[in-house]
C-alpha cells in the first residue's frame, strides 16, 4: 500500500474515533495530532463548538473571541457556516445584538435575515420595504418566527401597509398556503381579520369552512374563502362540493370569474374520474377560467374516449406553451394519423424523431427512423480538477469515505453552490469517476450538460445488474432505468413512504421477498446495501412484470402507483393503445414515471449495446405477451445528425405507445 494511502487510512480511523467521542461528549483531543492535516478537522472542531454553544447555560459561557478565532482559522468553509449559524442563533436568543451583528453575514437564510432586521431595529435603525423586505415578502411560504418582531414593528411604522398585507394574502391564497395568511391576520385592520381567518380556514380545512360558510357575510373576501373551499373539496368529493355550491349560490353574489373558476374545478376533478359528461364540462369552461389543467385534461378525456375529432379540437385549444411540449406534439401527430391526415402527421413525427426523449423515440418508431442521441464528452483538465479537490470537494469525498453520506452531500452542495458552471461540470465528472454517481446525475441537469450521457446514465454495478436481471427474466436496461428513475443512484435514498435504497423498496415488502427468495436480510437498513437492494428489487420488479404478461410499461406503472390503481385503470380503459392509455393515467406522477423509465430504458440499452430495442416493442397491447430482449434481439441504430438538438429523456412527462 502506498505511504499516502496508508496515512489516509490512519487518519480516517482516528477521525472516526474522534467523531464518536465528540458525539458522545468525550474528549477527542488525543486524536488531534494525527488529524492535523486531515480535511475533516474543521468539521470536527465545528461539531464540538456548536455542541458547546447549544449546551451553554449562560450567555457569556462562550466568548465571541473564540468564535472569531474559529471563523478566521477556517474561512470559506461549511464548518465556519455551521458555527456561525449556531452562534448567531444563540446571540439572537439572548438578545446580544451587537455580537450578532459582528458575526452576521448575508446568505444564511430567512431566519437569520429576520434576526438581522431585529438587530438593526434594536440599534435604532429604520427599515425600508424595498431593501429589507422585498425578498422575504415575495416568498410563497410562511415567514420564520424570527420575523414576527420585525414584521410587527414594520407594520406599526407603516413600512408594510394594508395593501402589501392584502397582496401577500392574495398570493398565499393562490399558492394554497394557509400558514402565510395566519401570520398576517393579527396585523390587518380589525374589520378585515374575520375574512382573512376564513380564507386560511378554507385552505387548511375546506370541509369545515363550507359548514361555516352559511353564516358568513356576503362580501368580496368571504366569497374568496367560499370559492377556495369549494375548489379544494371538489378535489376529493366533486358531488359534495357541487351540493354545497348549489346551496351557497343563494347567499353569495359570486362574480362571473368566480363562477367560472368553480365550473373549472368541477370539470377538472370529474375529468380525472372520466365521468361521462367530463368532456362537455371541460369544453364549456369559460375562457377566463381555463387553466393548463383543464386544457390538458380535455385532451386526455377525449383520447380515453377515442374521440379523435374532439381530441384534435382540445389539442388546438392548448396554450402556446403547452403546444410546444413534446407530449402534445406527439399526441397531435397520433391524432392526425387517426383522422387519416397522415401527410400532416409525418412532419411532426419527423421533427420529434430528432429529440432524445420518450416522444422522440416513439416518433422515430412511427416514422421508421433511427434514434437520435448526441452524446458529449468532457475535456479533461487535471490541474483544474486538482484545485477543486483541495477544498470542499476533498471534504465531501472524505465524508463519503467514512460512510457519512448525508454529511458528504451537505459538503458537496455547499461547494457546488460556489463553483462556476465549468467547475461544476468538472466536479460532476470527478464524482462519476469516483463512483459517486448520484452527484453527477443531479449536477448535470441543464443545457448541453444533458448530453453527458456517460455521467448521467452510469453503467454502475453492471455485472450484478446483468446477472440479477437475467435470473429474474428482466431486461437489464429496464432494471437500470428503474434504479435511475427511483433513486438516481442515491444508495441511502429514503422516500416519504419509507421506501429505501436504490430501487426504493418498502421494508415489509423486502422482508417478504427475502424470505421467499432465500436472500439474506435482517433489518430495514440492509436495503441501503446495493447488493441486497438490487437482488430484492429485481425480484419485486419481476413479480410486477408477471402480473402484466411481462409488459414493461404496465409493470412500471404498478411499480410506481401499486397494482390496485393499475387494475382500476385497466378495467376502465384497458383496450386503449398503450400510448393513449398512459396519457389517460390519472396520476401525473405515474404518467411521468412511466415515460422516464421507458426513455431511460432506451438510453441504457444504447449505452450497453450501441443500439437500442425499439421503444414501441416495449409497449405491447394489454394482454399480449412480452419477453425481455436477448443479446441477439434486433435493435435500432442510434445516430447523431449534424443538426440534431437532442432533448433530455428525463424531461418527458407522459408515455405514448403503439
Amino acid at each position: 500500500m502506498p505511504a499516502y494511502a496508508a496515512q489516509r487510512d490512519d487518519e480516517r480511523a482516528a477521525f472516526r474515533r474522534a467523531l464518536d467521542a465528540v458525539e458522545h461528549g468525550r474528549d477527542w483531543k488525543k486524536e488531534a495530532a494525527v488529524l492535523e492535516r486531515y480535511p475533516l478537522l474543521p468539521s470536527l472542531e465545528a461539531l464540538e463548538l456548536t455542541r458547546r454553544i447549544g449546551k451553554a447555560k449562560k450567555p457569556d459561557e462562550i466568548k465571541a473571541d473564540e468564535i472569531e478565532a474559529f471563523l478566521a482559522r477556517w474561512p470559506e468553509t461549511l464548518a465556519a457556516d455551521d458555527v456561525r449559524r449556531a452562534w448567531l442563533a444563540d446571540r439572537a436568543g439572548n438578545g446580544r445584538w451587537k455580537e450578532f451583528r459582528a458575526a452576521y453575514a448575508p446568505g444564511l437564510g430567512r431566519e437569520f435575515a429576520c434576526h438581522d432586521l431585529a438587530a438593526r431595529l434594536a440599534d435604532g435603525e429604520k427599515l425600508d420595504f424595498a431593501k429589507d423586505w422585498t425578498a422575504l415578502w415575495e416568498s410563497s411560504t410562511a415567514l420564520p418566527a424570527s420575523c414576527d418582531g420585525p414584521l410587527a414593528r414594520s407594520v406599526d411604522a407603516g413600512v408594510i401597509d394594508g395593501a402589501r398585507l392584502r397582496q401577500r394574502i392574495d398570493r398565499a391564497l393562490d399558492a394554497g398556503q394557509s400558514g402565510v395568511i395566519d401570520e398576517l391576520v393579527a396585523h390587518l385592520p380589525a374589520a378585515e381579520r374575520p375574512a382573512a381567518t376564513q380564507i386560511a380556514l378554507a385552505l387548511r380545512d375546506a370541509p369545515a369552512a363550507l359548514k361555516q360558510a352559511a353564516t358568513w357575510p356576503d362580501d368580496t373576501r368571504h366569497r374568496d374563502a367560499v370559492v377556495a373551499a369549494i375548489k379544494r373539496v371538489a378535489r376529493r368529493d366533486a358531488d359534495g362540493a357541487a351540493d354545497a355550491y348549489a346551496k351557497l349560490k343563494a347567499r353569495y353574489q359570486f362574480s362571473d370569474k368566480q363562477k367560472g373558476d368553480v365550473a373549472a374545478a368541477f370539470a377538472l376533478y370529474r375529468a380525472t374520474e372520466f365521468d361521462a359528461d367530463a368532456l362537455e364540462r371541460l369544453a364549456s369552461v369559460p375562457a377566463a377560467s381555463q387553466t393548463d389543467g383543464t386544457r390538458e385534461w380535455r385532451v386526455r378525456v377525449a383520447l380515453a374516449a377515442s374521440d379523435w375529432t374532439a381530441a384534435l379540437a382540445a389539442l388546438d385549444a392548448l396554450s402556446d406553451t403547452q403546444k410546444a411540449d413534446a407530449e402534445w406534439r406527439y399526441l397531435r401527430a397520433r391524432v392526425l394519423a387517426k383522422l387519416d391526415r397522415k401527410s400532416e402527421a409525418a412532419p411532426v413525427f419527423a421533427a420529434l424523431a430528432r429529440e432524445a426523449n420518450f416522444y422522440g423515440f416513439l416518433a422515430a418508431d412511427w416514422s421508421g427512423e433511427a434514434y437520435t442521441i448526441c452524446p458529449l464528452t468532457l475535456a479533461a483538465d487535471r490541474d483544474a480538477e486538482k484545485s477543486l479537490r483541495e477544498g470542499a470537494l476533498d471534504r465531501a469525498f472524505e465524508w463519503r469515505a467514512v460512510d457519512r453520506l448525508r454529511d458528504a452531500r451537505r459538503e458537496w452542495d455547499w461547494a457546488m453552490a460556489r463553483f462556476t458552471p465549468p467547475q461544476r461540470r468538472l466536479a460532476a465528472d470527478l464524482a462519476y469517476r469516483e463512483g459517486w454517481y448520484d452527484r453527477a446525475v443531479f449536477a448535470l441537469n441543464k443545457g448541453d450538460e444533458l448530453k453527458l450521457y456517460e455521467q448521467r446514465f452510469p453503467l454502475a454495478r453492471e455485472p450484478q445488474i446483468r446477472r440479477e436481471s437475467h435470473e429474474t427474466g428482466l431486461d437489464p436496461a429496464w432494471t437500470y432505468a428503474i434504479i435511475r428513475a427511483e433513486s438516481a443512484w442515491v444508495e441511502d435514498a429514503r422516500s416519504s413512504a419509507n421506501a429505501l435504497g436504490l430501487m426504493q423498496l418498502l421494508p415489509g415488502t423486502a422482508a417478504q421477498l427475502a424470505k421467499t427468495e432465500n436472500i439474506a436480510y435482517r433489518r430495514a437498513e440492509d436495503l441501503f446495501l446495493p447488493d441486497t437492494n438490487i437482488a430484492l428489487g429485481t425480484r419485486y420488479l419481476s413479480q410486477m412484470a408477471e402480473k402484466y404478461n411481462g409488459a414493461p410499461w404496465l409493470a412500471s406503472a404498478a411499480y410506481n402507483a401499486g397494482p390496485a390503481p393499475v387494475a382500476r385503470w385497466l378495467a376502465a380503459r384497458g383496450d386503449l393503445e398503450p400510448d393513449f392509455f398512459i396519457a389517460s393515467i390519472p396520476y401525473r406522477e405515474t404518467r411521468e414515471y412511466v415515460a422516464r423509465v421507458l426513455a431511460f430504458s432506451v438510453i441504457y440499452d444504447w449505452r450497453m449495446n450501441g443500439k437500442a430495442l425499439a421503444l414501441a416493442a416495449r409497449l405491447p397491447r394489454n394482454g399480449q405477451a412480452y419477453a425481455a430482449p436477448k443479446d441477439d434481439t434486433p435493435r435500432k441504430a442510434v445516430v447523431c445528425p449534424a443538426a440534431a438538438e437532442p432533448a433530455d429523456a428525463a424531461s418527458a412527462t407522459a408515455a405514448p405507445g403503439s
